[in-house]
């Protein structure tokens, strides 16, 4: 009897301190869950906070002009852009400049309301295709960036107007898709790697001006008047050695630089275009050496307003183009004069020969 009294007690111990142990290890668990949960919830609400932080001080950079709600940031580290911006996706332009950015990002898209997205002077390498759904669109600006490739999905921004890649360095080709930009009038590829004016540049309908100066530009297109809209053609310092004949086919064309290139001679035709008012030939290796004549003045007083006079002739170069034209064309007779002279000279002594 005692040692089932004896068996009951031990039982009894053996059954209560398996409770007490299951008790001891459900608590812990849950502990552990909680301190799990609990280190899980605190760095969501660093998160929580951090993206807070960022975007009041992202919000003290919005200000309204014209209207228009602009995110203005300049000579800040910026090297990329938080995803909790596009909370303020009804901002209609970017003018982001010397911050170190390193790309666009690609949630640009759902800054469906942006009309100018500006990011000169950064350190951007690439264009994003998400670019390519702002369809309002008017100004993308990223010169002085190091952009190598465009992508052809640029082509879906319909509405844009001005496009600016100066100074990329590396630069040298653009996307035929790049002809559909039916608004496009205002593109500056100026300080590249081009050596031809791409296709796609040419078949732009609407371009107005055009800059791709200081490229290595060595011969410009024989269908040129195709760019009927142009009015503003800049191609200085390049390795230019002459012009194609259709360049006196552009009738808008009203200025025309050409200066430190490797231009002979200037077409004759283009004594007959009216339409330019500055054209400029400095700084090449042409075959005439040809001088403005000097115009007298009548009193000292007139000497500086008549030195301004002189240098507007020769940067607007209209007049010294025509008397180049008119030269060549005088030195052409004078040499058609000799050999026709010769020519008779033989046809009637042609026994006579020179020694």
């Amino acid at each position: 009897m005692v040692g089932v009294v004896a068996c009951g007690a031990v039982a009894s111990i053996k059954a209560l301190w398996e409770t007490r142990i299951r008790k001891i290890s459900r608590e812990e668990e849950e502990q552990r869950k909680r301190r799990r949960g609990g280190g899980a919830s605190g760095r969501l609400c660093v998160g929580v906070w951090e993206d807070r932080a960022v975007l009041a001080r992202l919000k003290q950079k919005l200000e309204t002009e014209d209207g228009r709600l602009i995110l203005r940031i300049q000579q800040e580290d910026w090297k990329s852009l938080p995803g909790c911006l596009v909370q303020f996706s009804q901002v209609q332009e970017w003018q982001i400049h010397r911050t170190g950015l390193q790309s666009i990002p690609s949630f640009i898209s759902s800054f469906q309301n942006l009309l100018v997205l500006d990011l000169s002077r950064n350190s951007i390498t690439e264009i994003p295709k998400q670019i390519g759904q702002l369809t309002r669109l008017r100004e993308l600006i990223l010169s002085y960036n190091r952009v190598q490739f465009v992508p052809e999905e640029l082509s879906g921004c319909e509405s844009l107007e001005r496009l600016d890649l100066a100074m990329n360095r590396s630069l040298d080709t653009l996307p035929d898709q790049l002809s559909h930009l039916k608004k496009l009038q205002h593109l500056d590829l100026s300080m590249n790697e081009f050596c031809c004016v791409p296709d796609c540049v040419v078949a732009l309908p609407a371009l107005q001006w055009l800059d791709m100066g200081g490229n290595r530009l060595q011969y410009l297109p024989q269908d040129i008047h195709r760019m009927e809209e142009l009015h503003s053609l800049w191609l200085q310092r390049n390795q230019l050695e002459k012009l194609p004949g259709n360049i006196v086919r552009m009738q808008r064309l009203d200025t025309l630089v050409l200066s430190s290139n490797c231009l002979r001679d200037i077409p004759p035709l283009m004594e007959d275009m009216s339409n330019l008012r500055f054209v400029n030939f400095r700084d090449n290796p042409l075959t005439l050496d040809v001088m403005l004549p000097c115009r007298k003045t009548k009193n000292p007083d007139e000497e500086e307003e008549e030195e301004e006079e002189e240098e507007d002739r020769e940067m607007f170069g209209r007049e010294f183009m025509q008397m180049y034209i008119q030269e060549a064309r005088k030195r052409a007779y004078a040499v058609l004069n000799v050999h026709r002279a010769n020519s008779c000279w033989i046809l009637h002594f042609p026994q006579c020969t020179f020694h």
